[in-house]
Formats: structure tokens, C-alpha cells, sequence
């Protein structure tokens, strides 16, 4: 009677912890994907080429590389639960920065403010995503993730939403007046479209930091990864460099990353090459977010009951190549369609890397974390790759090129990379 009664109230905490870290993910993804929007935004608004452009999600995703690392050394001293309030601070912090910098049309401060809020967010993922993994069994861990997916994306398909009428309504139109007028009605009507960002980012930067607040006072329980994340494998363990897994699993984000913000935030761009309106390529992000939310419910259901995490990761992955083959081999709104759909292969990617890669690590965790959160700057690395390859080559070559090289890294850990080493751990 006892242990049904502590079982009851465990399995009510969890859901109750569930809920609360399923807010941070809405947060963190309503900000994370700003940043597709915001593209053509800054493009516009600071009047910059389309690579200079592309320095809103690079900065972005840089500051994963750059901060995750300290992140885990801080989580090490606060715990999950005050190091999620700090992240959240950091991150209010940011959206000031950039509110301001970008109503003073101040490109060099914008990027600042965006790479703060990478930061912000770099220590709540750190904490966050290790959290939710185990929370629970780890061969769970898919399906819990896949709820904080849900969460995610839907506030990603949101964003652009909310962005695009408060503040990119008309962009169509205002780019034609831009490209007509003198030099002074064009510093006039740029200051006046930037100018729009600040209501909003100064509300972002207040509830931020609102939340920051709450979360300290949440019931939220502390949980010491070295007692619910050791497989019995890590005894003797003295370095992170004896689990390759976890190595493995860092560059395998590092791809995933790449795709995702490929097929998010750089669909707008792949667009813009058939020549398709401005007014219209500004949503295309919110397509391929409602494809990675039904790819969401897909593996919510499935996993673990009808197939393994590892196993769908490996079918993600093979999806992945058939989709950017279709994008590749069709045209216009058809081959945007194929792209949008990547989000639905992409969907169960993170939330089965992230498990497999700290499965077993202990008192490393958080650690492993942090090196698994740096895989991130994928991110920075190949929409530039892209967005500096397609001004000399055909932009459908150049993303077939990048993109089904890294759904094949993804199919090896699915099969084999999330295995390495674990024979060893367990001798």
C-alpha cells in the first residue's frame, strides 16, 4: 500500500515537473525561432547583404559553442533548477540588448544582443535537456523530449506568426519604397521599420525575466545526475574522453542542428532563390515547425512502445536524404514543400541524440551535457556554408550537398556511434 501510494506521488511530481520545464521549452523555442524571421528583417532594417544577414542566427547558434562549457561549470555550483533561473535572466538580458541596438539601428550591438540570448538560452539548455532525460528511464527519454518538442514548435510556428504582424507586416512593399527613395526618406522609413522590434522585445525581456523569478520559487525537485544516470558502466571512469559515445553524439548534433535551422529558418531563403515574394517566403518557417509538430505526435506514440529511439532515429534519417532528393530533383513551391516536410524527419532527431549521448554518464553528465549543447554551433556553420556556397553554385546543388552527407552521419550513430564504447563500460 505504501509503495503504490509513493509511486502515485512520484509519478504526479514528474508530471508536475513535466509541466513546468514544458513552459521553458515554449519559451526557448519561441525565441529560437525568431531568429528564421528575423533574416529578412535584419536584412531590410540595417540595409545588409544577405550574408551579413545570416550573422542573427550565427551569433545565435556560436554562442551554444561558446558558452555551453561554463554553462555545465556553473550548473556544477548552482544546480539544474537556479542555473535554468539564470539562463532565463541572461536571456531578458539579451532581449533588451537587442531591442534597443535595433531601434538605433545599430547592427554590431543587434548581433550582440542575439548572441546574449544564446547564452541565456546555452545554460538553459545545458540544464533543461539533461533534466527531462532523466527524470525518468532513460529509454523513456524520446517520448518525454518528444513532449517538450511539442511544446517547442509549437511556439516556433507562433513566432513568426507574431513577429510578422507586429513588426514585418508590409515588408513587401516597404523594400519597394526603400529601393525608389533618396537617401534621407530611406533613413526615415528604415529608422521607422526597425523601430517596430521594440515594444515587443522589451515585453520579451520583462516576462524573461518574470519567469526567471518563477522558476526559483517553482516546485521544481533538484536531481543529482550521478545517482539516476549511471549505468553501473562509469565505475573508474576518470575522464569524459572514455565514453566516445558522448563524442560521437556531439557531432551528431552538430549536423542535426545544421539541418534543422536549414530547414527552418533557411527555407525563407531557399525560397527567395525560385523568386517567390518576400511577403509570402517569411512564413515558410512556420511550415516546416508544423511539419516537425507532427512528427512530434508521430514519435510520442510510437516510442518506446511500437520501436526503439534508435531505431527511429536511424528511419529519420533515411527519410531525410529521400526529402532533400525530392527537393532537389523538383522546382518552386514543390521543392519549398519537400524542404518544409524535412521537419517532419528532423522532429524525433534531437529528442533521441540527446538521450543516447549521456545514457550511462554519471557524474559526467553534466559535462556530457555541455559537450552535446556545443554541437549546437552546427547551426552558425552550415546555413553560412550555404548562404556563401549558393552565390557561385546553384543553390539546390549546394543543399543537397550539405544536407545528405550529415542525414548519413545521423543514420551511423543511429546504428552504430550511440554504441561506442558501451561494451567497455559495462566490463
Amino acid at each position: 500500500m505504501s509503495t503504490t501510494s509513493n509511486t502515485a506521488s512520484s509519478a504526479r511530481s514528474n508530471t508536475g515537473s513535466i509541466a513546468i520545464v514544458g513552459a521553458l521549452f515554449f519559451i526557448f523555442g519561441f525565441v529560437t525561432w525568431l531568429n528564421g524571421p528575423l533574416i529578412s528583417f535584419a536584412k531590410l532594417a540595417f540595409d545588409v547583404s544577405e550574408t551579413l544577414a545570416f550573422l542573427i542566427p550565427s551569433a545565435f547558434y556560436i554562442s551554444y559553442f561558446c558558452l555551453a562549457l561554463p554553462s555545465s561549470l556553473i550548473l556544477r555550483r548552482t544546480g539544474m533548477k537556479k542555473g535554468m533561473a539564470i539562463g532565463l535572466f541572461l536571456m531578458a538580458v539579451g532581449a533588451l540588448v537587442f531591442g534597443q541596438f535595433t531601434t538605433q539601428r545599430v547592427y554590431p550591438g543587434a548581433v550582440a544582443g542575439v548572441f546574449i540570448i544564446g547564452a541565456g538560452l546555452a545554460i538553459l539548455q545545458t540544464a533543461s535537456n539533461p533534466y527531462i532525460s532523466i527524470l525518468g528511464p532513460i529509454e523513456g527519454a524520446a517520448q518525454r523530449i518528444a513532449v517538450m518538442g511539442i511544446c517547442n514548435k509549437l511556439a516556433g510556428m507562433i513566432a513568426p506568426l507574431v513577429i510578422g504582424a507586429l513588426v514585418m507586416h508590409g515588408m513587401g512593399d516597404l523594400s519597394a519604397q526603400v529601393a525608389s527613395a533618396d537617401a534621407a526618406t530611406k533613413t526615415q522609413l528604415l529608422d521607422a521599420f526597425a523601430a517596430r522590434i521594440h515594444g515587443p522585445y522589451m515585453i520579451m525581456a520583462g516576462l524573461l525575466a518574470l519567469l526567471a523569478v518563477g522558476i526559483l520559487f517553482s516546485p521544481l525537485p533538484e536531481i543529482r545526475a550521478e545517482e539516476v544516470n549511471s549505468n553501473g558502466g562509469g565505475r573508474g571512469k576518470t575522464s569524459l574522453f572514455q565514453y566516445p559515445h558522448v563524442w560521437l553524439g556531439a557531432l551528431c548534433i552538430f549536423v542535426y542542428v545544421g539541418v534543422e535551422v536549414m530547414a527552418g529558418d533557411a527555407i525563407g531563403t531557399y525560397g527567395a532563390g525560385f523568386g517567390l515574394p518576400l511577403d509570402q517566403t517569411k512564413f515558410f518557417t512556420s511550415f516546416t515547425l508544423f511539419g516537425m509538430l507532427l512528427g512530434y505526435v508521430v514519435g510520442l506514440i510510437a516510442i518506446p512502445r511500437f520501436i526503439s529511439q534508435e531505431r527511429y532515429l536511424a528511419w529519420s534519417a533515411i527519410l531525410g536524404v529521400l526529402l532533400v532528393v525530392g527537393a532537389f530533383l523538383t522546382k518552386g513551391y514543390a521543392s519549398v514543400a519537400f524542404v518544409a516536410a524535412l521537419g517532419f524527419a528532423n522532429a524525433m532527431m534531437w529528442p533521441a541524440i540527446f538521450p543516447l549521448g549521456i545514457q550511462g554518464l554519471g557524474r559526467f553528465t553534466e559535462y556530457g551535457s555541455a559537450l552535446l549543447i556545443m554541437g549546437i554551433a552546427g547551426g552558425a556553420v552550415i546555413p553560412q556554408l550555404f548562404v556563401h556556397l549558393k552565390q557561385t553554385h546553384d543553390f539546390q546543388l549546394v543543399f543537397l550537398l550539405l544536407m545528405v552527407p550529415c542525414y548519413l552521419y545521423i543514420l551511423y550513430f543511429a546504428l552504430r556511434g550511440h554504441d561506442a564504447g558501451r561494451a567497455k563500460m559495462g566490463s
